[in-house]
């Protein structure tokens, strides 16, 4: 196993590399579309977007190789290794979600992107089949000590309202756009999820690059009057029969794992890491099931953190560990003391278990 860290771009400078070096972390994950800026122009219902929700403008910017290995480069020059990328910008993408009249257009651009990180030397492309994005979430001071974090609280404006023509995920992809996005069965989503598969998988092999799908966060069964796809820990295998191949992996997300209302954690790590199709991990703790939950820190939730690392020696787990999310520390430097201290805690259990 190996103990990475996950940054976003703006975030690809000296300092954060630095910090993830000093923290004991050799591998990167850069989530590479966070480029975009709030834009207050948009509301919902005329009101202003008050959670946690950033509802930026999307810019579909193709990563180019030389624009992958120049970040390689920076990060191979902190001793850190690029092990993966998450996500990509809807604009990538927006119509092979919603089956729209330029998913042929689109999917070659995909094919594109996946073949540059490839050729950039990048194992891992993650990706999240969402229309709708990570939606709802509230900040509060519900950790321990009132340290602020984010979790979900029962429905609000924004999970209930209809999604916009203009909006994929929960980014502006056309400001001239009007109307609301029709609704979807969960099974039209499901097709549109295995025409994709079938598209890329075969590009991705060629390409020496694992896609690794994230479950749906928050895992409920809809949100904005649209479905989501992995809201359940057995629907994960769904996913992985719709094409038997190695390049069709899972982003396991413990935290929203955790968040489901059904299944088990612990029997889901163990079945799908000994399946030798999980490329890395995402590690938070969590309390509470949606629609209710929160966000703590890495030693007081509901996930026996020690048992996950002892089931994944067990099953001989070779990929990257990243502490997900953890709530922001009562000091000068809020978020730098909590991701610390989330690295240190997996850090020691990586070196006792």
């Amino acid at each position: 196993m190996k103990l990475g860290f996950g940054l976003y771009r703006h975030m690809l400078n000296d300092e954060h590399l630095s910090f993830a070096k000093q923290m004991g972390a050799t591998h990167i994950i850069v989530h590479l579309c966070d480029y975009f800026k709030q834009n207050p122009k948009y509301s919902v219902n005329d009101q202003p977007v008050g959670d946690s929700d950033g509802w930026g403008i999307a810019t579909g910017e193709i990563w180019t190789v030389e624009m992958l290995q120049g970040i390689k480069s920076k990060i191979e020059s902190h001793g850190l290794v690029w092990y993966g990328v998450e996500n990509f910008d809807p604009l990538h993408w927006d119509h092979i979600l919603f089956n729209g009249q330029r998913k042929h257009e689109q999917i070659e651009t995909v094919r594109t992107l996946i073949r540059n990180v490839g050729e950039a030397g990048i194992p891992v492309m993650g990706y999240n089949f969402s229309l709708t994005g990570v939606t709802g979430r509230v900040v509060s001071n519900d950790a321990r000590g009132g340290a602020q974090t984010v979790g979900m609280n029962g429905s609000n404006a924004i999970i209930e309202s209809p999604l916009p023509n203009r909006m994929a995920w929960n980014m502006v992809v056309d400001p001239e756009a009007q109307g609301y996005r029709e609704s979807m069965s969960e099974n039209q989503l499901w097709e549109n999820l295995s025409w994709f598969l079938k598209e890329i998988v075969p590009v991705a092999e060629a390409s020496g690059v694992i896609m690794a799908l994230h479950p749906d966060d928050p895992p409920v069964d809809q949100v904005r009057g649209l479905p989501k796809l992995v809201n359940q820990p057995e629907k994960y295998q769904r996913v992985i029969d719709i094409i038997q191949s190695p390049s069709n992996a899972l982003e396991f997300c413990l935290g929203t794992i955790s968040e489901m209302t059904n299944g088990d954690i612990y029997e889901a790590t163990r079945m799908y890491v000994s399946q030798n199709r999980v490329p890395y991990v995402h590690l938070r703790n969590v309390i509470g099931k949606v629609p209710h939950y929160r966000e703590v820190f890495i030693d007081e939730g509901q996930i026996d953190v020690k048992r996950i690392i002892t089931i994944l020696r067990e099953c001989q787990f070779e990929g990257v560990i990243i502490p997900d999310h953890s709530p922001q520390v009562s000091c000068p430097a809020p978020w730098h003391a909590g991701m610390a201290f989330a690295m240190g805690y997996i850090s020691a259990l990586l070196k006792n278990y």
